[in-house]
């Protein structure tokens, strides 16, 4: 067993790149679970050894592709506190908000033979409760959109403004509304504790939709 600080290998980048590549998947997934698209859209296909269901939508799997391609610098530096789906009504007021809380350790102590692998199960655990979370939660209206946020550490978000990591895709501020949930139902859906990595996800759901 190898303890490492966040420096050595470039292990943020690693983590970065785990975490996204999982981040993908999960939003396609709760996009189809909670039927904001149409399921003629999506397609299965296997992920960590369970199958998952990917829209097939270009314009749309550029959208998250490009989303996630800004928020992995900030994983990578340690600066994501928080990346937040959020679903809204035709109003674009919020019904729920899937909430993936995260954290890195400053030391990391690793073998890499194992690190993948176990890192794939607890991810898979957060595929599997993703795809029955309907049964917690009650039916969004019609015509519902969405949106991805980041909550980022005070010291990241005075720099954002001067980072656009891709052309004519920059960070704007989230409205208020956006962000805040009058007196939301909160349903804790699954946490991972790792040697590289914490996660928690959770859902803020409005009590009235309709």
């Amino acid at each position: 067993m190898t303890t490492l600080t966040r420096q050595d290998l470039n292990f943020g980048q690693v983590v970065a790149d785990i975490l996204c590549e999982f981040l993908e998947v999960a939003i396609h997934l709760i996009l189809y679970v909670r039927e904001v698209y149409p399921s003629g859209i999506f397609q299965k296909k296997k992920k960590y050894n369970v199958p998952v269901q990917m829209s097939c939508h270009p314009e749309l799997n550029q959208y998250i592709q490009d989303t996630l391609h800004c928020v992995k610098p900030l994983i990578e530096k340690n600066d994501a506190e928080k990346v937040v789906v959020v679903i809204m009504d035709k109003e674009h007021h919020p019904v729920e908000r899937f909430v993936f809380e995260i954290s890195q350790p400053p030391l990391l102590s690793i073998s890499s033979d194992t690190l993948l692998s176990h890192v794939e199960q607890l991810l898979r655990a957060f595929i599997l409760k993703i795809s029955v979370c309907d049964a917690v939660l009650n039916n969004n209206p019609p015509g519902c959109s969405f949106t991805v946020l980041v909550h980022t550490r005070d010291a990241a978000t005075r720099n954002m403004e001067k980072v656009q990591v891709i052309k004519d895709f920059p960070w704007i501020v989230a409205d208020e509304q956006e962000v805040h949930m009058q007196e939301p139902r909160l349903i804790p859906l699954k946490t991972m504790t790792s040697d590289i990595v914490k996660m928690q996800l959770y859902v803020e759901e409005r009590a009235q939709k309709t």
